[in-house]
């Protein structure tokens, strides 16, 4: 296998699936001359020409808008959002159509629709360039929702969102774009939505996340390791979830901690708590702890390290739970 960047394996998914499905298509804001910003579509408009590969205006609701037609029309398009908070003039189409068109339709029609877009903090980016919006499209019936966090399952999951029958926002961790390595299959790969991962076995205390906090996890699970056996579960695809995986790993130790980067209020770590709490309550042995981000705006990089959670987080409300 060829060990790849995560996104390398992004852009080594687009040129397979592209290959495998004439009917997919490429389209956002400087995707095909340029290769996309982070170059995640690098070298899909060489290969597949600019009818596969298109370059869009500056206008979100535009890209989205223009796909749904598309979809209708038999293609299945995957739009990139260049980055995360850019989503957002575009949540009307995804909220009152993309969501929508199967319920519709009564069935009748799929909706074979992807919107993928860098997510996250960490890189110092300005205002508008760093977020953590995975709960709006979570709370968006009829809109799946995956997030990876190694290379292999950046491939995996995307091939899996362009092969679904329905829309699928793909949220991609920014911050580990060229930070991490990792062995990723060759030709086709495919990592089935609704189905989390394992990272790391332990009998003590488990840790929850996805996408850029899974390796913050394992960091911390580290710096625990004179201490207690620390199980991470890596959650993968928002949804559907995988609710027995969380289940069992709660029931295993009996002790867990959600960690997340979006805002504390209502983000996705409270309905993972609210789902132990209402089917893992007696395989608990203490509260279900969240570490997570802050309800203010992203912050400025000169204090961007204070709104992150960290390993200094993640270990002290481990500790505090192994002294319930």
């Amino acid at each position: 296998m060829a060990e790849l960047t995560l996104v390398e394996a992004i852009n080594d998914a687009f040129h397979v699936e592209l290959e495998r499905d004439p009917d997919v298509m490429v389209m956002g804001e400087d995707v095909g001359r340029a290769g996309g910003v982070f170059r995640a579509t690098a070298g899909l408009r060489d290969r597949f020409g600019p009818d596969r590969c298109v370059d869009t205006p500056l206008a979100e609701a535009g890209i989205l808008g223009s796909a749904v037609g598309l979809c209708m029309a038999g293609w299945r398009p995957v739009c990139e959002m260049q980055y995360d908070a850019f989503s957002y003039p575009c949540l009307d189409q995804l909220i009152t159509h993309v969501g929508r068109y199967r319920w519709r339709t009564g069935g009748a029609m799929e909706f074979p629709l992807v919107v993928r877009m860098p997510y996250g903090g960490g890189v110092r980016a300005p205002e508008l360039h760093d977020d953590s919006p995975e709960a709006y499209y979570v709370h968006t019936p009829g809109v799946k929702v995956a997030i990876p966090s190694t290379p292999a399952d950046a491939k995996g999951l995307l091939a899996a969102a362009i092969r679904d029958p329905d829309p699928v926002v793909v949220l991609e961790p920014k911050l580990h774009y060229r930070t991490l390595r990792g062995e990723v299959p060759e030709g086709e790969h495919v990592v089935p939505l609704g189905e989390a991962r394992t990272v790391r076995e332990g009998t003590d205390v488990t840790l929850v996340a996805y996408g850029a906090m899974v390796p913050l996890a394992e960091a911390a699970a580290d710096a625990l390791d004179d201490e207690v056996s620390t199980e991470v579960l890596d959650i993968r695809t928002l949804k559907p979830l995988d609710e027995a995986a969380l289940l069992a790993a709660a029931a295993k130790t009996g002790r867990v901690v959600i960690i997340q980067e979006a805002p504390r209020t209502a983000g996705y770590g409270a309905e993972l708590a609210a789902i132990l709490a209402e089917k893992a309550m007696l395989d608990l042995r203490a509260p279900v702890v969240r570490v997570t981000g802050y309800d203010v705006p992203y912050p400025y990089w000169q204090i961007e390290d204070a709104y992150m959670p960290s390993v200094e987080r993640v270990v002290d409300a481990a500790r505090r739970l192994l002294e319930f």
